[in-house]
């Protein structure tokens, strides 16, 4: 069962990965005047690069209720638009100051800091305009529901609050409650809405996405668990990035709160309720539950 999981989940990532890079390189032509040079860098931080976590959460949920596969790629793009343009922005000296992402520069040494803004600020327009697009979906209430959610969790209430949460906890000690609030802003808020904008799409009413928002909860939560062990003890040159940066500022983590073995098996904990969120779904969940393990387990 596990050798079938791993290859479902292989050959899912596999596939999302190409799809979006796909409509990445499809959706960002490159113009021939000066602003060229801003759509390189878009496609610099967007082709080729990252796990495409957030855009198989939307496709694999709304291949449950038997979304149009393109529709959801769309909604995919969206996501990783915003992911993309966060990761931009932290990078920056002013933030996290770090000169490597996903094995190569970050975008602001390959090219320079005000591109790398404006870059960040162009993809996040970019995913607005992506879901206000009829090509997601004919349905206006289905494209304000989708922008909404991805609003909702972007912002001050998601993950850019949890972000000024993160920068305030270089001169505050935090407790288990507030690092944990702090992360399912900065981290769970986006998976959420991945989850989210899959059953949007699948037009689920409010009432019957709450086992799907306990799923996406809980994988939230194991994820950015897993981030801190990986930041901890893992290796460099498999992250693609630096690592330990949070004890080097003094931040609390589930790590430093919780110690490295209770902090991974409650992860663990973590994954076994998400799985059992599914109850209700057959082998058609089974991309989610590959999904879920593959938080706990990965090794970047």
């Amino acid at each position: 069962m596990a050798v079938v999981t791993d290859t479902l989940l292989a050959d899912g990532l596999k596939r999302i990965q190409r799809e979006i890079d796909a409509a990445f390189d499809s959706m960002l032509p490159l113009p021939a005047d000066p602003r060229s040079r801003l759509i390189e860098a878009m496609r610099y931080a967007t082709i080729g690069g990252g796990k495409r976590v957030r855009p198989l959460l939307v496709a694999s949920v709304a291949e449950l209720y038997g979304v149009d596969r393109q529709a959801a790629i769309r909604a995919g793009v969206a996501i990783e638009s915003v992911h993309v343009y966060s990761l931009i922005h932290d990078d920056l000296p002013c933030m996290d100051n770090d000169a490597m992402r996903h094995g190569k520069p970050t975008l602001h040494i390959a090219f320079d800091e005000a591109t790398a803004v404006l870059a960040g600020d162009a993809l996040q327009c970019f995913a607005f305009e992506v879901l206000g697009d009829v090509a997601t979906s004919g349905d206006p209430f289905t494209r304000i529901e989708l922008v909404t959610t991805l609003a909702v969790a972007s912002g001050h209430n998601g993950m850019a609050g949890g972000q000024m949460m993160d920068m305030a906890a270089e001169n505050s000690s935090f407790d288990l409650p507030t690092v944990t609030r702090l992360q399912q802003l900065k981290t769970g808020a986006l998976l959420g809405a991945a989850v989210e904008m899959g059953a949007i799409l699948g037009k689920v009413p409010v009432e019957g996405r709450k086992h799907l928002r306990a799923y996406a909860r809980d994988i939230g939560l194991a994820f950015q668990i897993v981030d801190d062990l990986l930041d901890h003890e893992g290796d460099e040159e498999a992250a693609g990035k630096a690592l330990r940066k949070d004890a080097e500022k003094g931040k609390e983590t589930f790590v430093s709160l919780l110690g490295a073995d209770r902090a991974r098996e409650q992860a663990r904990l973590l994954i076994d309720q998400a799985i059992g969120s599914l109850a209700g779904h057959g082998a058609e969940a089974d991309m989610l539950r590959a999904l879920a393990r593959f938080i706990v387990e990965r090794n970047f």
